[in-house]
């Protein structure tokens, strides 16, 4: 492994050195997330394995190519998860691309982002250095905020050559519920239960069916599920692996190309958005999913700021994007300047992932 990591640093650094510009890629599961990227394929996948496991600590290190399935397998052996539930999309999906990606899943809005489960990570630059962020618990502040800063930030500052995560025991019992219900009731339903001590996890409303997963102690989820009624969902594990995988007729036409889809992030709060198309409500409001036919950007994105929110045009056939029309809601002055200054700073060359995010 430290031979392939000197392989890596040759092919950075000369890369640096020519100008030519690498397209960073895991399984190639998300090919589809974000902009056009410029670049030759930088395959990770070789670099890969648990590098520490241990269950007692409730911490996992992994190098980036490491599929996601063989660390979830090794996870489950111990009762153990990832609570954030990164989307999988597929087989190859690597734990690399997991954490570039900065996808989480249902939990989400309870049990935190895949930002707050990374605990350090090691970062090779456009120089071709090996720099370490963050350790392996809570206590090891230094480095800990720019960790997490590369969760999300899609190999545009460099080659995420290891991470470690945290990692959550799995819940004890866990029941799934569903009430008929509009799109405002179900709303006010998830804020009023927000502010109750009730060991929801979950939720999703679409087509007039809020449907609630409960998790904790047997006791707790058997208290609270008599207490909020609805009908019980015999296979609820299936919806949330769905829905967690983005599954299922909602999603699939977008991923067809026949369908646009929007990831509006909104304060969980904010009321039902007026908009044209269909709409996937998550995380107790705070993540709305749009379905619409193609156009009308500059709208959605009007609609999601005016509600304190930002929108991502998720699943698009890139050359559909359109001119000054990006994947992502576009950044105040004052923060693009941040990114720029950021990305000089660990990509000075910028050879990685060019176009992918801006």
């Amino acid at each position: 492994m430290d031979a392939m990591l000197e392989q890596f640093r040759a092919r950075i650094q000369a890369a640096s050195a020519d100008g030519t510009r690498l397209m960073l890629r895991g399984g190639g599961t998300k090919d589809w997330y974000g902009q056009n990227v410029v670049g030759d394929v930088f395959d990770t996948r070789a670099y890969a394995g648990v590098v520490e496991y241990e269950p007692t600590e409730l911490v996992v290190t992994a190098r980036c190519g490491t599929p996601l399935a063989d660390i979830e397998a090794l996870l489950a052996q111990h009762g153990q998860m990832l609570a954030f539930e990164p989307p999988r999309f597929g087989a190859g999906s690597t734990i690399g691309g997991v954490v570039a990606s900065g996808l989480s899943g249902p939990r989400r809005a309870t049990a935190g982002a895949l930002r707050d489960f990374v605990l350090g990570a090691q970062l090779m630059d456009g120089r071709g250095e090996l720099l370490s962020f963050g350790g392996q618990v809570m206590k090891n502040v230094a480095g800990y905020d720019v960790s997490r800063l590369l969760a999300g930030s899609l190999g545009t500052l460099g080659l995420v050559t290891q991470v470690s995560l945290k990692v959550l025991p799995v819940p004890f019992c866990e029941a799934t519920i569903r009430f008929e219900v509009d799109e405002i009731k179900a709303l006010r339903m998830m804020n009023e239960w927000a502010g109750r001590p009730l060991p929801v996890s979950a939720t999703c409303w679409h087509g007039g069916v809020l449907t609630v997963r409960l998790s904790g102690a047997q006791a707790a989820v058997r208290a609270a599920q008599a207490g909020m009624g609805g009908e019980a969902l015999a296979d609820g594990s299936a919806f949330w692996s769905a829905l967690r995988d983005q599954r299922g007729d909602f999603f699939a036409s977008a991923e067809a190309g026949a369908a646009e889809l929007w990831r509006l992030s909104v304060p969980s709060a904010a009321s039902a958005l007026v908009m044209r198309g269909e709409q996937l409500i998550e995380w107790g409001g705070a993540q709305r999913w749009l379905r619409v036919d193609h156009g009308g950007a500059e709208d959605i994105r009007r609609v999601a700021a005016a509600a304190g929110g930002h929108a991502t045009r998720y699943r698009v056939e890139s050359e559909d994007l359109g001119a000054g029309v990006g994947a992502f809601h576009p950044l105040a002055p004052a923060i693009a300047r941040i990114h720029e200054r950021l990305k000089a700073a660990f990509d000075p060359a910028g050879i990685f992932n060019c176009g992918r995010m801006y």
